[in-house]
């Protein structure tokens, strides 16, 4: 029997093992991934100022109507899954949100602490909105009311301390199988990597496979200890619905 034609929309902010996760579902073989497709359309109408805006505007589609139309028409090279990596920050308000509908829709979080600490090395002084919070809580719930149900959550601590246990779990959920390809991928970056990689994605290039359990918390001071506790609310909200380890 034929796989089922499915498209994932992974919701998470920036700095919460996104990219990892992209090359994870792009090593399945029955699978195409597309990376941010909406942050030239978030760059261009927001006004806000990233590392390389430019590039990223003139890399993608600046109408996110546009945007929509591709990422629910046919799977790319007529894969039978579809994985799309999004930031939840990407959404502004009056965006049409209504092909959601056409994707499994999955929340990858993970705790403030350690995505303030990551994203502040890459670009100092973010803000709440930079780092997605309340926009992923937002987005939760609105496909919970779609659904009548939570929609899937799954936090990055857990699938780095057991990989292929939460990978399972997550492909179970989902309805696809899971394989042992979704462990590892070839150094070096990814084909479908947005024009933005050079900037962001140095350590998941390095990379072969998942890194090793996070250890303690980072120890946050002055305004990133302020942006840790206006995040945290939206983190608590959205953790009891994560897959069990």
């Amino acid at each position: 029997m034929a796989e089922p034609r499915m498209k994932i929309a992974m919701w998470s902010g920036p700095r919460n093992l996104s990219t990892a996760m992209m090359y994870s579902f792009a090593a399945r073989g029955d699978c195409a991934v597309v990376d941010e497709p909406f942050y030239a359309a978030y760059l261009a109408q927001s006004g806000v100022v990233h590392p390389m805006s430019a590039e990223i505007r003139a890399s993608q589609p600046n109408d996110p109507a546009q945007v929509a139309a591709a990422i629910t028409g046919s799977n790319p090279a007529e894969k039978p899954i579809f994985y799309q990596k999004h930031m939840t920050h990407h959404m502004l308000p009056g965006m049409d949100l209504s092909w959601m509908a056409a994707c499994e829709n999955v929340f990858l979080i993970r705790h403030p602490a350690r995505v303030i600490a990551s994203y502040a090395r890459k670009r100092e002084g973010p803000t709440l909105e930079d780092i997605g919070f309340p926009q992923q809580a937002v987005l939760f719930e609105r496909e919970a009311r779609r659904l009548g149900r939570s929609p899937l959550v799954i936090d990055s601590f857990d699938i780095r301390a057991n990989p292929a246990g939460m990978l399972n779990k997550l492909c179970s959920a989902l309805g696809i199988p899971y394989t042992d390809k979704m462990l590892h991928w070839p150094a070096g970056g990814h084909a479908s990597d947005g024009v933005w990689a050079s900037h962001w994605y140095g350590a998941v290039h390095r990379s072969t496979g998942f890194e090793a359990v996070e250890g303690p918390l980072p120890e946050l001071t002055g305004v990133y200890a302020d942006l840790v506790a206006e995040a945290l609310p939206f983190y608590d909200q959205l953790r009891p619905a994560a897959l069990k380890p």
